[in-house]
């Protein structure tokens, strides 16, 4: 008889993933037997539970190091707090099918939003080429199925438009691992940190083809050509949901990746590349957020930029700014997440929010959600009392600090040319009535209310109580 080669102490280190993979079991069944009327409602509060319970058993892994299942899935701070952040992006999505989505449809939504989270989760502890490719895969399926629950054509293309290129970005990832494998003869990102490697032209074209398929992932220009009209063709909730999940995944194996398991002699020329695709990122968001007319369209727009937000604190490689990135990053998730419950708020089956359109004159119909609306807006553009506002002074510091200047420089023109974007909704929201018959707005559940509510003051707390966790450097041993 073969023993089992693990223990208790590797099914404690992901409870968390087990604890949402049974949730995601749960949710169809209970979806077969709730009454028409409360489908959604069901589907919801299980999977609100659920993530709640996988994050208080998260919380609890904070103090705890080491990995699990051989080396295979690392624990810690850094894992805990990625995994914090994909449980949050969760949390907000689930409550935004409360107004969006056909009821017939929640519950399969659901369920698959919650397998999704499992890669997302898997991805923040992966400390080995096999756990990152089944965490990305894990992700990724899911998000295909998700992207096409609409009824409109396009959420049809959005879902096939993603399949095929993510494919292809997979294909490269794929690829860039097996050259790794080559270059090392293990799979443990461990192996990489061996000496005489750093010479290595497998391990040179392995890593940039294992880069290229992370840039695709985080939306980063030139590779983020898909993320528009993904956003747009998506039902509301997988859009909030990926916007978060998908780049707080991705940066987790990123920055373990860089800071853990990259040879040092290979940093400085190898991440040069990087920080360029970061600049060209601010630039091209910025840019592109200008001409959109569909608040989704503008906020993956928005979403590339802060992915070249976020890589600016990895610039240098420091501990210190790998909390920063940390800290903007949940800045941008409570913002984002914000964004699209306001948009969700005003929209019904068909999503009515989604088109800049809706928002004239709200503050007249609605003055609570052009509040908010403003609040979360001028957070994503980085003007104060915002967290936005301090999480960029804080990646400016850690910019100039390692060297990095001309980064800096980009991000203080990336966020001055965004704030003619996000203007120009706010002041539609605050215009007068053109008098003409406006559409009615549908009655916005409680749920989302108060949503949006915590939202705006965690954005303002953050600005005057800046939480960063301190035990968050990556380890792959």
């Amino acid at each position: 008889m073969i023993a089992n080669p693990t223990t208790q102490v590797d099914w404690n280190g992901i409870a968390p993933i087990i604890t949402i993979a049974v949730t995601a079991l749960v949710v169809p069944f209970a979806d077969l037997f709730a009454r028409t009327h409360a489908k959604r409602w069901v589907a919801i509060l299980i999977g609100g539970l659920g993530t709640l319970l996988a994050a208080g058993l998260c919380a609890q892994q904070y103090g705890s190091t080491g990995t699990v299942f051989g080396g295979a899935f690392a624990l810690g701070g850094f894992t805990v707090v990625f995994e914090e952040i994909v449980l949050l992006a969760l949390f907000g999505s689930l409550l935004l099918f409360a107004t969006t989505m056909q009821e017939r449809r929640v519950g399969g939504s659901v369920a698959l939003m919650l397998w999704s989270a499992c890669g997302a989760l898997l991805m923040a502890g992966a400390s080995n080429l096999m756990t990152v490719f089944l965490g990305i895969e894990l992700l990724s399926l899911a998000l295909y199925c998700l992207c096409g629950m609409n009824d409109r054509p396009a959420s049809r293309e959005s879902a096939l438009k993603y399949l095929v290129l993510s494919s292809t970005a997979s294909g490269f990832m794929l690829l860039g691992m097996a050259l790794l494998f080559g270059a090392s003869g293990s799979v443990a990102l461990s192996s990489l940190t061996l000496g005489g490697l750093a010479t290595s032209s497998f391990l040179w074209s392995g890593s940039a083809l294992f880069f290229v398929g992370l840039a695709f992932k985080m939306s980063l220009a030139p590779f983020h050509a898909w993320s528009p009209d993904v956003y747009e063709g998506a039902p509301m909730p997988v859009t909030a949901f990926m916007s978060v999940a998908t780049k707080a995944a991705t940066l987790a194996v990123l920055a373990r990746f860089l800071y853990a398991a990259l040879p040092t002699g290979m940093s400085s020329a190898f991440l040069l590349p990087i920080w360029i695709l970061a600049g060209l990122s601010m630039l091209v968001g910025n840019l592109g957020m200008l001409a959109q007319t569909d608040l989704k369209r503008l906020l993956a727009y928005s979403g590339v930029a802060q992915a070249g937000y976020l890589l600016v604190a990895l610039a240098g490689t420091t501990a210190l700014g790998l909390r920063y990135a940390i800290y903007y990053l949940v800045a941008y998730a409570i913002m984002n997440l914000g964004a699209f419950s306001v948009a969700a708020a005003l929209s019904d089956e068909k999503e009515a929010g989604s088109a800049l359109s809706a928002y004239h004159a709200l503050a007249s119909r609605r003055p609570y959600l052009a509040a908010m609306m403003s609040l979360f807006l001028l957070a994503l553009a980085g003007l104060p009392p915002t967290a936005g506002f301090l999480g960029k002074i804080l990646l400016l510091s850690t910019g100039v600090a390692t060297g990095y200047w001309w980064l800096a420089v980009l991000l203080i023109l990336g966020t001055a040319i965004s704030l003619f974007a996000y203007a120009k909704i706010i002041r539609a929201m605050y215009a007068r009535p053109d008098g003409k018959a406006q559409p009615e707005l549908p009655v916005a559940p409680w749920p989302a209310m108060i949503s949006i509510a915590l939202y705006g003051i965690a954005l303002v707390v953050m600005t005057f109580y800046p939480l960063t966790p301190s035990n968050i450097v990556p380890f792959v041993r």
